[in-house]
């Protein structure tokens, strides 16, 4: 098999998927010890300089951990109309929700209901149905409640390749999103007090928590050391 026959039937395989194919995946089924993926990722490129140039109204993305062909999202209006069905959005409680376990997974269901401040199991039962959040083991502790955490169909669905595309906090508009603020918070107990604290989140260059603070309600990177505690808070 050839470069040019190699590339129309990746160009194949990619347009008959209706999921992420990984390169793996390409590689066997060309079964070709001789494609590698060095070559695979230069056909993909060269098939959308292809697409780019005459003006194509789809293209090959990289998401999720493989490869998906996608139309422009400027035509989504035409295809909604074809499909005659309403838009596939998340509304307010369940973004919010998703958004929190994005950022903070692995977390329990009384983490999430203590920074929404409302009963989430509705919730969760719908993202868990649309494969968006699954289970990821039990926490330790009095209950060992379940944790939960992102899938690959939420990557899929945002269009995303790994978590580390996730936008930083800092990128939205904190005044308008009082559930961000509440995930920039840290929970710890004092040892000396034995009472529950909830903190400001320092930077995440600033050092781990103090010796009398153990932390229960972990965002590691946004932990914050008892010499930093009296600065000013982020607003």
């Amino acid at each position: 098999m050839d470069r040019e026959e190699s590339k129309r039937v990746i160009e194949a395989l990619l347009f008959v998927s209706d999921k992420p194919v990984t390169v793996e995946t390409l590689k066997d089924v060309l079964s070709e010890k001789s494609v590698g993926n060095k070559e695979i990722m230069e056909i993909i490129e060269a098939l959308n300089a292809e697409y780019a140039s005459s003006g194509r109204s789809f293209a090959i993305r990289e998401i999720a951990g493989g490869f998906q062909m996608l139309t422009d999202p400027v035509f989504s209006k035409w295809i909604a109309e074809l499909y005659k069905r309403p838009a596939d959005k998340l509304r307010g409680p369940a973004l919010e929700t998703l958004a929190i376990i994005a950022y903070k997974q692995p977390l329990a269901r009384s983490e999430i209901e203590a920074i929404r401040g409302v009963n989430v199991d509705g919730v969760l039962n719908t993202l868990e149905d649309r494969k968006l959040i699954r289970t990821r083991g039990r926490a330790e502790g009095p209950g060992r409640p379940i944790l939960y955490g992102t899938t690959n169909e939420f990557l899929v669905h945002f269009g995303l390749k790994s978590l580390d595309e996730l936008p930083n906090l800092k990128e939205f508009k904190e005044a308008d999103l009082d559930f961000i603020k509440e995930m920039k918070k840290s929970e710890v107990i004092n040892k000396e007090t034995g009472e529950l604290e909830v903190r400001e989140a320092a930077d995440p260059s600033t050092p781990a928590p103090a010796d009398n603070a153990q932390t229960v309600i972990e965002p590691a990177s946004l932990a914050v050391d008892k010499e930093t505690k009296d600065e000013p808070r982020e607003t």
